[in-house]
């Protein structure tokens, strides 16, 4: 089992949550996160003054799947995340050592 977390612009969630359930992932949390990369944040202009806008507003895709679809799960959320501008975000993979149900009690791939 594998976890898959993606950091990715908010407008696009709507079209990766599309491409994931038609590979079959049956449940994924989403949260709304600020941070910074690369891009170090961005400058607005606000009623005529200039001001610095330290951390960015993404979205985070957390994902316990097996992992026999995390290939499909990463090629899902590359193409649909794509802008090709900076600040599309980041995917990360970490192992799952136990999942447990906790209304049923089952554990390990029964419990995704």
């Amino acid at each position: 089992m594998k976890k898959i977390e993606a950091i990715i612009k908010p407008y696009k969630l709507d079209e990766v949550k599309k491409g994931l359930s038609q590979v079959g992932v049956k449940g994924m949390t989403i949260t709304e996160v600020k941070g910074f990369g690369r891009q170090r944040g961005h400058k607005e202009v606000y009623r005529g003054a200039e001001y610095q806008v330290d951390f960015v507003a993404k979205i985070k895709v957390e994902i316990a799947a097996d992992a026999a679809m995390v290939p499909d799960i990463i090629k899902i959320i590359q193409q649909e995340a794509h802008t090709g501008e900076i600040g599309d975000g980041k995917i990360f993979v970490t192992p799952i050592e136990e999942a447990i149900r906790i209304r049923t009690g089952e554990s390990g791939k029964e419990a995704l």
